[in-house]
């Protein structure tokens, strides 16, 4: 039988899905399983969205311009100048998913072997994105002990090399919620500027920034505009990851027309999530006010618990809808397959995503996991109850 690719080989499992077959296995079982492993938020939809699909008159389902309708692209430039970034329909590509336009990314502006520095830990698919585009992974390890803060700026000199050629960060941060304050992006700018750096930034989170904090997006950033490569989503934004919308964002003309070729091989975004994102651009800031108030709400709900815990370590988030935990176990990822196997309080259990897959290097992130708030805060409760009984009986336990 011939070899699979090296790529294959080194593709790894999704630490959010990779624990799947035992949750399935756990609900055939009649377990409830509260799913915490994976960002699938229980808000509604926009009704404005939902309506723009319901309501088309469309009589055949057709490809659209490779770089998606003219009219969203427009739509999608006047929401950042809404929000104060010089962003014009030119600069936008409509790409399937955040995905899709950081894997155009990569590949417009990496050779084979060239090196991509990303704080860590880190959201998983960059890893895989990275491997498909032929790219190394140079980390830089934060600290759960300052809420995984950016680490400092003598740390990213250290790691540059002739190879370097991007630095990427999401900002609010997915696995941490970090939300990176102005002064942090500020140093950041000064070293892309320095070393001429392509500057790559996944903010699909920005509208989720708590506690008065206010989210800074790179686009403010005139002096490195022709390094900056914005990656964006309707996903989590709007509650509607099914859509597969995304959005890459450049005013580097180069880039911009090299994602495009692959746009074109690609043929076309999809219509129907199109036609979705477009009637989400009427969303009101009522609805972003009412999810934000949801999303505090049951953070702190769950936070109050976790570190009610006796030997959790939980930073507090500041955006997004996900915490990285530490737990007072031997192995996370051998925790959370237990949960799922071979425990239950009261018939319910609780799915976490391991650590170890938001590193490169898996021993770092051996004793956390990634919780996703994304269930109602009665269901949040009964989790950490779940966590609370579960690490008094679970084997691996490492304090007494």
């Amino acid at each position: 039988m011939p070899e699979l690719s090296k790529k294959a080989v080194l593709m790894p499992e999704s630490p959010i899905r990779k624990l799947v077959p035992y949750a399935e296995e756990a609900v055939k079982q009649g377990k409830t399983v509260y799913h915490l492993n994976i960002g699938q938020p229980d808000i509604e939809t926009p009704v404005e969205a939902m309506d723009s699909v319901k309501l088309t008159d469309l009589r055949v389902l057709e490809y659209t311009h490779s770089a998606g309708f003219e009219h969203y692209r427009e739509g999608l430039a006047q929401y950042y100048r809404d929000k104060g970034y010089d962003v014009q329909r030119e600069h936008v590509m409509v790409t399937t998913g955040g995905s899709e336009a950081l894997q155009f990314g990569f590949m417009s502006c990496f050779n084979d072997g060239e090196e991509l520095i990303i704080p860590e830990p880190f959201y998983a698919n960059y890893n895989g994105f990275s491997i498909a585009a032929g790219i190394k992974v140079v980390p830089i390890p934060s600290s759960i002990e300052d809420g995984f803060s950016l680490p400092s700026i003598e740390e990213f000199e250290k790691k540059i090399t002739p190879k370097t050629k991007a630095i990427l960060i999401c900002n609010p941060g997915n696995p941490t919620g970090y939300l990176y304050s102005r002064e942090e992006l500020l140093q950041l700018k000064e070293i892309v500027k320095k070393h001429d750096l392509f500057l790559f930034a996944d903010e699909v989170y920005r509208e989720f920034c708590y506690d008065g904090q206010e989210h800074v997006s790179v686009l403010e950033f005139e002096d490195i505009r022709e390094n900056v490569i914005l990656v964006d989503s309707v996903s989590k934004r709007y509650s509607m990851c099914g859509a597969r919308i995304g959005a890459l964002v450049t005013q580097n003309k180069a880039v911009f027309a090299a994602a495009m070729k692959f746009a074109q091989a690609r043929l076309s975004p999809p219509t129907l999530g199109q036609l979705a994102g477009l009637g989400a651009l009427l969303t009101p800031q009522s609805y972003f006010d009412k999810v934000t108030k949801e999303y505090v709400e049951r953070r702190n709900v769950l936070i109050e618990g976790l570190r009610n815990i006796e030997g959790v370590v939980c930073p507090n988030p500041g955006g997004a809808f996900y915490v990285m935990v530490e737990f007072p176990v031997d192995d996370a990822e051998k925790f959370c397959q237990w949960l799922l196997e071979d425990f239950d309080y009261e018939g319910q259990t609780v799915m976490m995503a391991p650590g170890n897959g938001f590193y490169t290097n898996p021993e770092h992130g051996k004793k956390q996991a990634r919780i996703a708030y994304v269930l109602l805060k009665d269901s949040l409760i009964k989790a950490v109850k779940c966590l609370d009984v579960a690490l008094k009986q679970y084997p691996g336990r490492t304090i007494n």
